[in-house]
């Protein structure tokens, strides 16, 4: 059913719920997991791939510590790190990538909060054709 999940991650302890739920789904699919992550920051937005800084090599140490843990328990997984805005680089990997579902943690923001901060997970589903899991942070 899901043979090619995407996974974003913004690399902060919210995080951790869709990661675990993203496990049992994949084991129980047998499917291959995709961890994707944006890097915002300026040096990303400026410089892209060509980007050198802490944010970088932050990203990059996270990608690859939680896709150890997924191999660990014998699932299949790749991590890449995208640059720019988080949500026309998630929806432009879809694109080009393609996948059987997305899956994003979602913060729980309220009015206002999403109004200055923005709300990636909704955004991206206005986007896609894919089936969207969306699981709220605690």
């Amino acid at each position: 059913m899901y043979n090619k999940i995407l996974l974003t991650l913004d690399a902060t302890p919210s995080d951790r719920a869709i990661i675990e739920h993203v496990k049992q789904l994949a084991k129980l699919s047998q499917g291959r997991v995709v961890l994707l992550h944006v890097a915002d920051g300026w040096a990303a937005r400026t410089f892209g791939p060509d980007a050198i800084s802490p944010e970088i090599t932050e990203d990059t140490a996270y990608l690859e510590k939680i896709r150890a843990e997924f191999q660990a328990e014998g699932i299949s997984a790749t991590a890449e790190l995208a640059y720019g805005d988080p949500v026309k680089e998630i929806v432009k990997w879809i694109e080009k990538q393609g996948c059987d579902l997305v899956a994003m943690s979602t913060h729980g923001h309220r009015f206002l909060a999403d109004l200055f901060l923005g709300v990636t997970a909704s955004r991206v589903q206005h986007y896609i054709s894919v089936p969207v899991l969306m699981l709220r942070a605690k």
